[in-house]
């Protein structure tokens, strides 16, 4: 069944006219056409079946039959404190973690991030990341979509997180625990994954005053792009709904 994000209001039993750049993919890439089925949601955890209804010159309407309860969301509440990673891994960490139910994310940029990003283009860069976690959530089923938060600075992120009541968990190699080693959190998870090179003994040092425990994943030292998801994995198949 194609999913299709729709943030507007959607009325029941109501026609929906599609967003241009949605509608090309329908039309062109997914080769669909009047009469197939599709599924609406709009990001809060409600989606509708639907059926379109016309697809004259490019132009796609959606005939509303009726809603959904669309909830496949986690029950932890997990967000992904990620240092801005190189290239494509940064757009692989986002899309992953959102198939693997995480609330939230929050780029942070730390003295090791490869990439530099300010002003419009980390604006740019932000708004790209969303888009990300929209499109993942129309391939998994999730009807309600992470929210990409601001680009800060590490420091400046580790200032808001010290008066956060979430469990807050960093990864680093020589951790002081291991998961099997923690209790299931009763509230909400942090978890803090470092860029290509690693936070630094500061960064780790100032993560440690600020409350966040060490977590090692196991002997071997993992890539910044496979850290965080193999943490997410583990926490869902222990604490949530694997």
């Amino acid at each position: 069944m194609t999913r299709i994000y729709f943030p507007d209001t959607v009325p029941e039993h109501g026609i929906c006219e599609i967003p241009a750049a949605q509608a090309h993919h329908i039309v062109h890439v997914l080769r669909l056409g009047k009469g197939d089925p599709v599924t609406l949601f709009d990001g809060r955890n409600t989606e509708y079946s639907a059926v379109i209804s016309d697809c004259a010159r490019g132009n796609v309407r959606v005939k509303v039959q009726g809603r959904n309860p669309g909830n496949r969301e986690s029950p932890l509440q997990v967000t992904l404190v990620q240092a801005v990673s190189s290239g494509e891994r940064m757009d692989f960490t986002v899309q992953k973690a959102v198939e693997l139910g995480i609330a939230a994310v929050q780029p942070v940029l730390s003295e090791r991030c490869v990439v530099r990003l300010s002003g419009e283009r980390a604006a740019k860069r932000v708004a790209h990341w969303q888009a990300v976690a929209v499109a993942a959530c129309e391939q998994c089923g999730r009807s309600q979509v992470p929210l990409v938060h601001g680009l800060l600075s590490y420091a400046s992120w580790l200032g808001q997180a010290s008066s956060n009541t979430a469990t807050r968990i960093l990864l680093a190699p020589g951790g002081e625990t291991g998961l099997k080693g923690m209790n299931r959190p009763a509230g909400s998870i942090l978890l803090l994954a470092g860029p290509e090179g690693g936070l630094t003994a500061a960064e780790l040092d100032s993560a440690h005053r600020a409350g966040f425990i060490a977590l090692k994943l196991g002997p071997r030292t993992l890539r910044t792009e496979t850290a965080a998801l193999a943490a997410l994995a583990a926490m869902q198949v222990l604490w949530g709904d694997f």
